[in-house]
């Protein structure tokens, strides 16, 4: 076995950390070799100030880029053993990931890894088709994997309850002219190698929404065309909150979201509940589940997409420097 990874190693697995999703698409992670090992470091100067005040987005957002990168490497015939916050004296170092013995990958790694290109946050309308049982039951499944667990709020009365909690906490984002400024920051009306393309914002909220929508600038909506009245709304949940925790919870996301998109779902995210404190306890309470709530997501069958763009690896990497 070899005594660690090679930049080589890195940088095919950095390929697949990168498309990992991230609040606003801020991809707020960076990647170093460093002993052989390959960390993962949160990037304080893509966290979202008005938004993410905690950084609550961010550690998630580097713990779905983790299990990009361990799915990477498994199917690469190089797994990794992981260990979470390894050094307390480097507070956003997130991840240190380690060979482990080398084994060929299985079947499910190999169609998670084959769904990570294919992941896109759809935030249009899906259609009235519902989800499976057993997809469902797939869904719960990979939240647990991951030391996780999903709720799947099903039917009128439960989305709905959901839905005044949602509006609740989008209105208390909207009233502060930071957190809109930010929003607008975000959105790319050009090709840009981060943010949200207008492309991909999905159609203007309107009042009527049982759900709540980030406004990103998207197509005004047809007369008539309204987003589903009966979501499949699942809420991902950890055991606590600490950071360690979110990166946890980042994890689960990934995992989750690839599943979904192994299995023809379309996914979008739906982090207001969350970024509200009050709301997020609210939410907790209703769910009677122990723990903390750490996402809300939306699920169902929607249009084709295509995923948004993404920094190069090249400005993601801190990589040894090479003696003369």
């Amino acid at each position: 076995m070899d005594i660690g990874y090679t930049e080589a190693q890195l940088r095919v697995a950095a390929v697949a950390a990168v498309r990992a999703p991230s609040l606003h698409n801020t991809q707020p992670w960076r990647l170093r070799l460093r002993d052989g090992g390959i960390e993962v470091l949160a990037d304080r100067s893509r966290r979202l100030p008005a938004t993410d005040p905690s950084g609550w987005g961010v550690r998630v957002a580097c713990g779905a880029a983790l299990f990009n990168l361990r799915i990477a490497l498994a199917v690469a015939g190089t797994p990794a053993r992981v260990r979470l916050r390894p050094d307390p004296a480097e507070p956003d170092l997130l991840a240190r990931l380690v060979p482990d013995l080398p084994r060929r990958p299985t079947p499910a790694e190999q169609s998670l890894c084959a769904a990570i290109p294919r992941r896109f946050s759809n935030r249009l309308p899906f259609w009235p088709d519902p989800v499976p049982a057993d997809v469902r039951w797939r869904l719960g499944e990979a939240a647990q994997a991951e030391q996780c667990w999903l709720e799947l709020l099903i039917g009128v009365s439960a989305v709905s309850a959901f839905g005044e909690i949602a509006r609740s906490a989008h209105r208390v984002l909207e009233r502060d002219p930071a957190y809109r400024a930010e929003t607008e920051r975000w959105l790319r009306r050009e090709p840009a190698p981060d943010g949200v393309p207008a492309w991909a914002a999905g159609p203007q909220r309107e009042p009527q929404d049982v759900l709540p929508a980030r406004g990103f600038g998207g197509r005004d909506r047809a007369p008539g065309r309204d987003f589903e009245p009966e979501p499949l709304v699942g809420v991902l949940g950890s055991a606590g909150n600490t950071a360690v925790d979110q990166v946890i919870a980042g994890q689960a996301l990934q995992r989750l979201l690839l599943v979904a998109t192994d299995a023809g779902l379309g996914v979008s995210m739906l982090s207001q509940p969350i970024e509200v404190p009050t709301a997020r306890e609210q939410l907790r309470l209703s769910l009677g589940r122990f723990g903390t709530p750490q996402m809300v997501l939306r699920i169902g069958y929607g249009q084709p997409g295509r995923p948004t763009a993404r920094r190069d690896v090249d400005e993601v990497l801190d990589l040894p420097a090479v003696s003369t």
